[in-house]
C-alpha cells in the first residue's frame, strides 16, 4: 500500500527534500515565515458515516485541518496522513479515500497504516505565514465587531470548503478568527475566554436554508470563519461576510444573544 501510495505523489524538491518513505520527512521552510500546525481526527460514526463515499472522506480528513489553516491566515504547505483501516476497507476504498484527498493539492509528505475496529484518519497540515502575521483567537478587543463567514446551520456535508483565500485577505483586517467545527455559541465562547472578553449577539444570524436558529447557534460542521474586525465589510469575493454583534467588557466567554444568556451547547466530544 505505501509503495502504491508513493508512486501517486509528487512533490516539490525544492521544499520536500525527502517525503514518504523514510522515518520521518524532511521538509525545507522559507526564511521569514513562521510554520503552523495542526492535527485532527477524522472518525467513522463520529464524522462520516460508512455509506458515505471514500472520496468524500478523504476530502473531509484533509479539510478539517485546511480549515484550521485557514482560520490563521497561513498557506497550507505539507501533510500527513495516520490511517487505521477495518478489514473491510480494502485496497480500493484506501486508493478512492487519497483520490478525495488529493484533490485539495497538497503535497502529502509521510503518515502510517495500521488496523482498526473502524475507520480512523489523523491530518497533520503544516502551513507558512509571514513572521508575526497570524490569526489568533486570544486578540479580541472591546469594540471589535463580530462576523461570520457564509451561511450557518448547514446539513452535516461530507465537502466543507475550507475558507483559505477568505483567510490570507483577513491579515491585517481581523482581530481575531477561528474556525467553526463545533458551532457558533462554544467557538464564541471559546475565542471570548481566550481573548478575556465577553460578546453580545444582536444581528440577524445567517442560517442556511432549510436550517433552524438551534441548528445556526449550536450544530458545528460549518467550517466558516468566526472572526473580530474593526473594518467595515460585507463580501469576500461573492462570500458574504455577516456582521452578528459586538466584542465587550464582562466575564469572560459570556455571550448574550438578543438579551439573553447564551450557553454554549456545540458540539464537544466529551460531553
Amino acid at each position: 500500500m505505501i509503495r502504491a501510495l508513493k508512486r501517486r505523489v509528487s512533490v516539490d524538491g525544492r521544499s520536500v527534500v525527502k517525503g514518504i518513505g523514510d522515518d520521518c520527512a524532511i521538509v525545507r521552510p522559507r526564511t521569514g515565515f513562521d510554520l503552523l500546525v495542526t492535527t485532527d481526527f477524522l472518525i467513522e460514526d463520529v464524522h462520516f458515516l460508512r455509506k458515505h463515499s471514500p472520496e468524500d472522506v478523504g476530502w473531509k480528513t484533509l479539510a478539517r485541518g485546511l480549515s484550521d489553516i485557514a482560520a490563521m491566515g497561513g498557506d497550507p504547505r505539507w501533510c500527513l496522513v495516520s490511517l487505521a483501516l477495518p478489514r473491510w476497507a480494502k485496497s480500493n476504498w484506501v486508493s478512492r479515500f487519497y483520490d478525495g484527498l488529493f484533490e485539495h493539492g497538497v503535497p502529502l509528505v509521510g503518515g502510517d497504516l495500521s488496523r482498526a475496529d473502524r475507520v480512523l484518519a489523523d491530518i497533520v497540515v503544516l502551513g507558512e505565514i509571514p513572521c508575526g502575521k497570524a490569526l489568533r483567537r486570544d486578540s479580541a478587543g472591546e469594540g471589535d465587531a463580530i462576523f461570520v463567514s457564509g451561511e450557518l446551520g448547514k446539513p452535516w456535508h461530507q465537502r466543507p470548503k475550507p475558507r483559505l483565500d477568505l483567510g490570507r485577505w483577513l491579515r491585517g483586517r481581523a482581530t481575531a478568527c477561528m474556525d467553526l467545527s463545533d458551532g457558533l455559541s462554544i467557538d464564541l465562547h471559546r475565542m471570548c475566554i481566550e481573548s478575556g472578553v465577553a460578546a453580545i449577539v444582536d444581528r440577524p444570524l445567517p442560517v442556511s436554508h432549510g436550517a433552524t436558529i438551534e441548528q445556526a447557534l449550536h450544530g458545528g460542521e460549518d467550517y466558516e470563519l468566526l472572526f473580530t474586525t474593526r473594518a467595515r465589510l460585507s463580501r469576500f469575493a461573492g462570500l458574504p461576510l455577516t456582521r452578528i454583534g459586538t466584542v465587550v467588557k464582562g466575564k469572560p466567554g459570556s455571550i448574550t444573544f438578543f438579551g439573553q444568556p447564551l450557553e454554549p451547547k456545540g458540539y464537544d466530544h466529551f460531553r
